[in-house]
């Protein structure tokens, strides 16, 4: 039997960070922490090393499809696959950034929801039986999608939207924030929402596919809010804790071999979010 492992991406700092700390505290198995730029990813392992915790480094740049592809052969080599997947990669842009809307949209896009997206196509085939997959969302997706055309909201609450019909439903967005008729297609002024939109009802994708494919494995994968917590990414008035917003990615890290569910959900405080 090969060791247990779970793999936190974006974890030098914020929630990731936290995770990680809790993983190494409460995880049967080699925790990694991972990070886009090696020096901060070790920076970060050393502050956690002073806190007698024992993770590992490995580095990865979602955004770098090469990159996602060496930490799976690392894994399957090593390890012979993953146990537990924490997608915590993520960006925002400041509500007062000057960036043209539609620069926004396709850069919010392409790390939350098209690099997300490559860190579940490489990796999901690879994830081991009793195996679990937390993709970091937000509630803001929720908030997002109310503010949608009806016809958006009916596609992305169907039980039906395909995985291709996702992606260009996402395209879309760019491309209609680019062309500035965004509004009149539909779409709220939110770059960040949308993409949430879309790694929220990915993990709902992936989760029927695994029930289809892998049902005997008991695969459990869920997207979820941290909550609005005092990281980099929102800033020094969010109410919250770090530890706070690592509570329910944890939660749903290590849900126990025989749970049957959450599974295709979105989870926040611990609690399934109607969508």
């Amino acid at each position: 039997m090969a060791k247990r492992v779970a793999v936190v991406s974006g974890s030098n700092k914020g929630i990731g960070l936290e995770v990680v700390r809790s993983l190494c505290r409460h995880f049967d198995g080699d925790v990694f922490l991972t990070a886009r730029d090696a020096s901060r990813g070790q920076q970060a392992l050393l502050k956690l090393q002073e806190e007698q915790l024992k993770p590992l480094f490995h580095q990865l740049d979602i955004d770098d499809l090469e990159s996602i592809r060496e930490l799976r052969a690392f894994m399957l080599q090593k390890y012979e696959g993953i146990d537990v997947l924490v997608n915590n990669a993520g960006i925002a842009f400041k509500n007062a950034d000057t960036t043209p809307f539609g620069t926004q949209a396709e850069v919010t896009m392409a790390t939350n929801f098209f690099a997300t997206r490559d860190m579940c196509t490489e990796l999901l085939t690879i994830i081991k039986p009793h195996g679990r997959v937390v993709n970091v969302s937000s509630l803001m997706s929720k908030v997002a999608l109310l503010k949608c055309s009806p016809e958006l909201q009916n596609k992305f609450r169907s039980p039906t939207l395909t995985e291709d019909e996702l992606v260009e439903l996402m395209r879309k967005f760019v491309d209609d924030a680019k062309n500035e008729v965004h509004p009149k297609q539909g779409w709220p002024s939110t770059a960040y929402g949308v993409s949430k939109i879309g790694v929220t009802v990915l993990s709902m994708i992936h989760a029927r596919r695994l029930s289809k494919e892998r049902a005997a494995d008991k695969i459990l994968l869920n997207a979820c809010c941290p909550g609005w917590v005092k990281t980099d990414m929102a800033g020094p008035n969010a109410p919250g804790t770090v530890e706070e917003g690592a509570v329910t990615p944890v939660y749903l890290a290590l849900l126990p071999e025989g749970a049957e569910g959450p599974h295709g959900e979105l989870v926040s405080k611990k609690t399934v979010q109607e969508w």
